[in-house]
């Protein structure tokens, strides 16, 4: 006969005699203190890491304090962790000399770390252009990845598309164009790229020369070191309004980057072995420069005067 009593399910030894507490604790974050070489980076991560002196001061810093801020990190498949948040203070953590780094260990997907991983470094006071370009597109290509749906149509793909502009821009502060703006310039190739980093090619300039084709920017390069110039805006302007035309060509680029420009025009150039024949040797520069400006406001004091006679 069988028997109608329900199967019960009894609770283990560990649960009876957990308490609440206990429970919550162990489903709270811990920071924990994992070895240096335990930790890699994120892959693709956009921001640089270098050994500057804000790097060496952060060093000094943890040399004497400690990592104040713990990092996050994901457990790696293939053993170790995945740096979500941290990548600094890892670096600086080896600079100084230490072989762990307190980490907060959390279970994250591709797109939840990307978006942690961003926001942590868009904080920092000052940001490469390159870097700001490549963390808003990889913010907002996540945010499109997670509100993805299959039955969306095209008209709605479109609305949703925007909506996470408007997210990415309304958190870091910025408007959805200036946004997009930063996101054309991982168009440019890496050479153009740096040159924006390094502030030899101006934000605008660099924006217009993102809709050339790789091709083209890899002729411009040529241009730019054959006229030993960098294009200006409206240059830049030209070049794209070519290309989309179909007629930009490696002369046509040299043509327009040999062109003098309205500031060069502006300015006049004096070497220092030009003006030194006219001032006693014991003069440095800038005191031959403070007495041309002294001499001019002369001059143009005397020609008021005559003048009003």
């Amino acid at each position: 006969m069988k028997s109608s009593a329900k199967k019960v399910e009894l609770a283990s030894v560990d649960d009876l005699f957990s308490t609440e507490e206990s429970r919550a604790d162990a489903q709270r974050e811990k920071v924990l203190e994992i070895p240096l070489s335990e930790l890699h980076p994120f892959k693709d991560h956009p921001f640089k890491v270098k050994d500057d002196e804000a790097m060496m001061e952060t060093a000094d810093s943890i040399r004497q304090y400690g990592v104040l801020v713990p990092a996050i990190a994901r457990p790696d498949p293939n053993g170790g962790y995945e740096l979500v948040a941290g990548h600094r203070r890892h670096r600086a953590s080896e600079l100084a000399g230490k072989d762990t780094m307190p980490v907060i260990v959390r279970d994250l997907d591709d797109d939840q770390t990307t978006i942690i991983m961003v926001d942590s470094n868009l904080q920092r006071e000052s940001l490469l252009p390159s870097e700001r370009a490549f963390a808003y597109k990889m913010k907002l290509e996540a945010i499109k990845h997670q509100g993805e749906r299959s039955d969306l149509t095209s008209r709605q793909v479109g609305e949703k598309s925007q909506t996470s502009i408007s997210l990415v821009a309304d958190q870091a502060g910025e408007s959805q164009r200036q946004v997009q703006r930063y996101i054309r310039l991982t168009e440019l190739i890496p050479e153009l790229l740096d040159m924006v980093d390094e502030k030899k090619i101006a934000f605008n300039p660099a924006y217009e020369l993102s809709f050339l084709k790789k091709e083209e920017q890899v002729d411009l390069l040529d241009a730019m070191d054959s006229e030993q110039a960098t294009p200006s805006l409206s240059q830049a302007q030209r070049l794209k309004k070519y290309s989309q035309e179909g007629h930009l060509t490696l002369d046509m680029m040299r043509v327009i980057m040999g062109e003098e420009k309205k500031s060069d025009l502006d300015k006049i150039t004096f070497t220092s072995d030009t003006l030194r024949k006219y001032f006693p040797r014991s003069y440095t520069p800038q005191r031959m420069q403070e007495t041309i400006i002294k001499l001019l406001e002369q001059w143009q004091r005397k020609r008021k005067q005559q003048h009003e006679r």
